[in-house]
């Protein structure tokens, strides 16, 4: 059976243009140019940890700093992921992933509630990765989660090197969502909650 589990999300602000497509049951194939290098690479790792499908175009005043393009990259993306996921039913719901590289171990653990929050427990060393600001790794993050309505834990168990930290972050987060984002054989096609009913990202039930 072709599931058709996509989302599309065009997002125009003074500030920045981001158009972003997801498939969460692709292949892993990408297109990614943002204009933020780094964040190039770490979304190239969800999708090919992930599985999922993504094409991220953006443009934006990259030239004052990578705020804005970061943020709304990360809009944009959870926008793109509840649209896919729709009302939710016959999906796992729940995913973890504990993923090490090198000396770096982070767990994530997530819940495709419709209820965003977000528990982020990395310390990275580093202010810079390149030169992309490592604060900017919390600011993506709040964004997929408050568009996507996920609830989110990601805990650093281990890591020294910031690059490894941030990888390995990416590549549980992957995993993880790819776990919860799978249909489940059993629920057929049922909404995960014994609510009959899982909230949606703005909404209150």
């Amino acid at each position: 059976m072709t599931y058709k589990r996509q989302g599309e999300v065009n997002r125009v602000t003074k500030e920045t243009n981001v158009s972003v497509r997801i498939n969460l049951d692709g292949s892993g194939k990408c297109k990614i140019s943002s204009g933020v290098a780094f964040l190039d690479h770490m979304l190239h790792q969800l999708s090919s940890h992930g599985l999922f499908d993504i094409e991220v175009i953006a443009k934006g005043d990259t030239h004052i700093d990578d705020h804005h393009t970061n943020e709304d990259v990360g809009i944009a993306l959870g926008q793109a992921i509840s649209k896919a996921l729709g009302d939710r039913s016959g999906i796992n719901r729940f995913g973890h992933f504990l993923a090490p590289l090198d000396e770096a171990l982070v767990r994530v653990v997530m819940d495709c509630s419709g209820r965003p929050h977000l528990t982020y427990k990395l310390d990275i060393p580093a202010q810079r990765i390149g030169t992309y600001d490592t604060e900017l790794v919390k600011e993506f993050f709040i964004a997929v989660v408050n568009n996507s309505g996920l609830t989110l834990h990601i805990h650093q168990v281990e890591g020294t090197n910031s690059h490894h930290i941030v990888e390995a972050c990416f590549k549980a987060f992957a995993r993880a969502l790819r776990m919860a984002t799978e249909l489940d054989p059993r629920r057929a096609g049922q909404i995960p909650s014994s609510k009959g009913v899982l909230e949606q990202a703005g909404k209150k039930n």
